[in-house]
């Protein structure tokens, strides 16, 4: 029994939100030691949970404690996994491989955790965790929502538009979408959609070229052709970045519309 999302150690580490409270955790998935960063509010209480996945791979879109900590200071407790292979982490990222088990493992944690609330777990992906918060939201339908911000959604196309990342791609995947197209698929959760059941907010920028908005575009016509519950919000003049003032706000009104989803019917 491998125990995907136990938690084994859980170090004290430095917050910049004096209301918040931060930890270096180390957990399990697939009986790989893998690290994360969990946040609570100091404040004595039951919360709703946030499994926050991040972008980028390796050092690149690491997680940041402000981040962490400033969607915890808005009432949720969050937990952030590193993803395999990363900060002293057992294994190796592979983009949406089988790395997507850390982010599965990290939703069980919150589920274990005590002080969270039963079935109040939100999904929340950016940039390369898009496609991480829709795997999960398709393997755990018991989740509250899943919100995509400038998120992928086909890691096909993600190769077509950044020809800075085909290299990795090629070495992490096995090839490009014309050799290895069954891995490219796999990692596409455009395909499985279906399956979809917590509500799913789209979020992202026009302007944005890291991740074009055909992502956004191809998950919404997706959704709403399957007659799923999906909300967007588009944003005419940003990019894959928003300025700090929109920032916060975009945070604070995505917090909100997570609490106001009703719990949904998984039968």
């Amino acid at each position: 029994m491998r125990h995907d999302g136990k938690m084994v150690e859980k170090q004290v580490f430095p917050s910049p939100n004096p209301y918040v409270n931060l930890y270096l955790v180390t957990y399990m998935s697939e009986g790989l030691k893998v690290k994360g960063l969990l946040a609570e509010p100091r404040r004595a209480g039951k919360y709703e949970g946030f499994l926050y996945l991040r972008g980028g791979i390796k050092n690149v879109g690491m997680v940041r404690p402000a981040r962490i900590a400033q969607f915890a200071s808005e009432g949720f407790i969050v937990f952030a996994p590193f993803y395999r292979g990363n900060r002293g982490g057992e294994g190796n990222e592979d983009f949406a491989g089988d790395d997507r088990r850390d982010a599965f493992s990290g939703f069980e944690l919150l589920e274990g955790h005590p002080l969270v609330l039963s079935k109040r777990i939100h999904i929340f992906g950016f940039s390369r965790g898009g496609v991480m918060a829709l795997l999960t939201g398709l393997e755990y339908e018991q989740a509250a929502s899943v919100v995509t911000w400038g998120g992928v959604s086909d890691v096909a196309l993600t190769y077509v538009e950044r020809v800075d990342l085909r290299r990795m791609m090629k070495r992490v995947i096995g090839g490009s979408p014309k050799t290895a197209l069954e891995e490219y698929q796999w990692r596409t959760p455009l395909y499985q959609m279906e399956a979809m059941k917590p509500p799913v907010l789209i979020i992202h920028g026009m302007l944005d070229d890291n991740v074009t908005i055909e992502h956004a575009h191809r998950l919404e016509k997706r959704l709403r052709t399957l007659g799923k519950k999906v909300e967007t919000w588009y944003f005419e003049h940003y990019t894959h970045y928003f300025p700090p003032a929109v920032n916060r706000k975009v945070v604070k009104d995505l917090c909100y519309w997570m609490k106001q989803q009703e719990n949904h019917d998984i039968m």
